[in-house]
């Protein structure tokens, strides 16, 4: 093992203790983001875990904002924002993918680095604009009908909300820039993202509202939506 290697290796182990003593993840969900960590290293470098460990910082400070009035309005997540590994598999699974990807099909390298940036981007800007859209939100509509609707309802939006997801679909295109370079397709990861945390808010104030289909599976699919946009510009 090259020594590059054995240091990733080293921290890898050492974030997923971290996330398990402060208890940010279950030990389950830590293990299984750990995992993800290395197939994203593995597929993608350095830049791989730099995505991955931009949206779970991200994701973690905005959980832990707000949380007394997100309690009061009983949309709080349970065990104090600690993330199981069904939660994990959610929100990484389709970058883990991508770089499984690279393995099979190492020629489309671009292709799937521009997919796993979109479908955390997705992942991001959907934690950020209902974890804040919720403490920060003024007033909020049904996404279908844009009638004024309950904060916290599957499929209720925000204008706050949904700035806040831009950004953070901005911060993952920005770790993007920083790894690979700038070019043109980074507005891609965040029009992915934009697209995706727009088809979760579909999602939810459809099937999820009707007891169809549960969140974690409501966030898979508004990864992979914002992954195939991406892929759509290749």
């Amino acid at each position: 093992m090259y020594t590059p290697d054995l240091l990733v290796l080293i921290f890898i182990v050492v974030s997923v203790a971290a996330t398990i003593i402060f208890r940010k993840l279950t030990v389950a969900g830590a293990l299984t983001g750990g995992c993800l960590a290395a197939l994203l290293y593995t597929g993608f470098g350095l830049t791989g875990i730099g995505l991955l460990g931009t949206f779970f910082v991200t994701g973690t400070v905005a959980t832990s904002l707000g949380r007394r009035k997100k309690e009061q309005l009983a949309i709080a997540e349970k065990n104090k924002g600690q993330r199981t590994a069904s939660q994990v598999l959610a929100n990484g699974g389709v970058a883990a993918l991508a770089a499984l990807f690279t393995w099979i099909y190492p020629e489309f390298l671009r292709a799937w680095q521009l997919a796993a940036a979109a479908a955390l981007a997705s992942a991001s800007a959907d934690t950020l604009s209902s974890e804040l859209g919720s403490v920060y939100g003024k007033r909020f509509y049904n996404i279908l009908t844009f009638k004024k609707d309950t904060c916290g309802l599957d499929g209720v939006i925000s204008l706050e909300g949904t700035l806040w997801g831009i950004a953070g679909s901005i911060l993952i295109a920005v770790i993007y820039c920083i790894g690979y370079g700038y070019t043109a397709l980074a507005w891609y990861i965040v029009l992915g993202g934009f697209i995706g945390n727009i088809a979760d808010s579909v999602l939810g104030a459809t099937l999820e509202r009707k007891g169809w289909i549960k969140n974690d599976l409501v966030n898979f699919l508004n990864t992979l939506i914002a992954a195939l946009v991406s892929l759509l510009v290749i």
